[in-house]
Formats: C-alpha cells, structure tokens, sequence
C-alpha cells in the first residue's frame, strides 16, 4: 500500500473512529466521536476529515449506515502509527506464566496448551505452526513392545523435545531382539540430524544380522514417519473455534460459514504461516495483504519461536477489528515464554 502521510488532524480522527469501531463493531458517525471523545473539533470538521480520510482510502462507507469503518489500509496505518504502544500488565504477564507451566515434554501436547492458551485470552483462533525438524539432533531412541505386533518408538531430540510413534509388525518379534535392535539403532543414529538419518538410514544398517533383519526392516520402512514428520503429518495445531464465534462478526451467517469453512480446512492458515518468512519481529497481516481470498476478512498476527536452531511460529487468527496492540503483547510473550521453556526445559 501507497504511504500517505496524515496531519496530526486526521490522526486524531482515525485513532478515534478505529478505536471507538473496535470497542463497538458498529460503523462510526461524527456525532459517535463528538459524544465519546473530547476531540476539540467542530461536527462539521470531524465530517470533513472523515470525508476526506475515506477519499485517502483509509475509511470505508457501508452502504446501510451513515458511519464509517475502517479499511485494511487504515487498520495498517493505525498498526503502524496510531496504536498505544503493545504493553502486558504484570498480573497479565504472571496469569500467562502460571498457565504454561503445565508444559510438558510430549511434543504435541506442548503446542496444543499453547495454542489453547493464546485462543482462551485473545478469543481468537490461536495456531502453533510445527518446526521443521531436519536439524533436529536424536538424543535417544527407546522402542515399548506393546502387543507382539505394535511398537511403541519414544523419539527424545536434543533440547528436551519428545514425540511417540505406533508402528504396526507384520510378525511377532522376540523381546531380546527388539532391545538388541534399540541398541544398535541408539549407538549408529544419536547425534545424528534427522536429515542425515533419513539420507544414510540403509546404508548405515545394511550389514546387519538376519535374526535381526525383521525389526530393522520395520525401521527402514518408516525412517521418513519417524525422522520427518516427528510432529505428525500436519503442519501444527489451531484451536479456538469456540472462542472465536463469541465475536460480534459471526451473527452474521455468512461469516458464520466462512469460518467454519477455514477451521475446517485449516492447512490453509497453517500453510500461510509456514510460510511467512521467520524473524524475532512480530508479524501483522490485515485482510488482503496476505494475498488469499478465504483470509481477505481476517487479521493474522504471530511470532516465531526458537528450540535451539530451529524455528517455528505461533499466533491468531481472528477479524480485522481486533485490539491490535493488546493482541500483539500477548503473541509476543507467549512467544518469548514458550523460547524460553524450550531453552531451559522449565518455567
């Protein structure tokens, strides 16, 4: 979008009608601003400047109302210039803090408490996008036999992240060649990425024993389930849909439906985290700068995370008319905690 540059006049107008449209959902008239704020300007001006401001494109002009709403491009200005400045209280701060330490270190379970957590105090959907684990180092390899036939393989990746896979045996295996087979598998992998795994995984167990051979043909067999998607195979988890129909926009059945529709396919959002490029800012996308049609009505806001070298990211996804800087404190907290647990393994 074009930078227009705005006197101090019409910053004070659109501030206002953003944040009076925020608290309310409902288009906004001058005489809104005249009884909410003391602006200091004369009915006539306000109109004036709302007129010239929705000219600017910066207003919209809904065709039922009189008042005006904001359009993506004013809702960027007001991110970028006008908004108070994205601030946690310390209660908030310590509310957070006391709600993540039910962090554990199965994988999946870890990302979903995230993501309940963001959902539960911004209601909005809340997402966390799965790190992509190629440089992702194996600590340990434990393998459970759960029935003479199933495996349980417990996968520990340096930085205290654990994930536990199923896999399913065409025959029944002997208990001592199963923990033989761990063995062999933790002295020729551990410390290995999970990219040079998959990439040597034959070569490294081609000459082993043919008592052996059926247990280490399971694991040749699923060397990319195990040592790729070691998150499942999905891109992350959102969660919130409860959350997220409290807002005011979703009386409406067409947006009723349209959400629906994106929870249900939610690749779509996790896919367009993936890929937004990863940096230690916090990211805003407004309705069409995400460049998709079914995200076009909604605000995308996220953060990565770190767990050593690598990355993923968290945030919500929720209507344009959102409290912006408040949203973006938490995002950036949560981030910055969940860094932080994974950094040092506790809160």
């Amino acid at each position: 979008m074009d930078v227009i540059e705005l006197n101090e006049r019409e910053k004070s107008i659109l501030r206002n009608i953003i944040n009076y449209f925020l608290l309310t959902a409902n288009p906004v008239g001058s005489r809104n601003l005249t009884k909410k704020y003391n602006l200091g300007f004369s009915p006539a001006t306000i109109r004036n400047i709302m007129s010239d401001l929705e000219d600017e494109g910066f207003l919209n002009h809904p065709h039922t109302s009189a008042g005006r709403v904001p359009t993506d491009k004013g809702y960027r200005y007001y991110v970028d210039s006008l908004m108070d400045p994205p601030a946690l209280g310390n209660e908030e701060k310590e509310f957070i803090r006391n709600e993540l330490k039910t962090f554990t270190d199965e994988t999946d379970e870890l990302f979903r408490i995230t993501s309940v957590l963001l959902s539960n105090i911004t209601n909005q959907l809340a997402y966390v996008t799965y790190p992509n684990f190629d440089s992702g180092i194996l600590e340990k390899l434990q393998i459970v036999q759960l029935t003479s036939s199933r495996l349980l393989v417990v996968v520990a990746i340096k930085l205290g992240l654990v994930k536990t896979i199923t896999l399913e045996l065409k025959a029944e295996l002997n208990r001592d060649h199963i923990s033989f087979v761990e063995r062999l598998l933790n002295e020729k992998l551990s410390g290995l990425t999970f990219s040079e795994i998959r990439k040597t995984f034959i070569e490294r167990f081609k000459d082993v024993a043919d008592t052996y051979k059926p247990v280490v043909r399971v694991f040749i067999d699923s060397a990319d389930k195990i040592f790729t998607d070691v998150i499942k195979n999905e891109k992350g988890v959102l969660t919130g849909v409860k959350n997220i129909l409290k807002q005011p926009e979703f009386i409406d059945q067409q947006h009723f439906q349209n959400i629906i529709e994106l929870v249900e396919d939610k690749d779509i959002i996790l896919q367009f985290m993936n890929e937004t490029p990863l940096n230690d800012q916090v990211v805003v996308k407004i309705g069409c700068e995400s460049n998709s049609d079914i995200l076009s009505d909604y605000s995308l806001i996220s953060k990565e995370y770190k767990i050593g070298d690598i990355k993923g990211r968290l945030g919500i996804v929720g209507p344009k008319r959102m409290q912006y800087s408040k949203v973006i404190a938490i995002v950036e907290f949560v981030a910055e905690r969940l860094t932080e647990y994974l950094k040092k393994g506790s809160l």
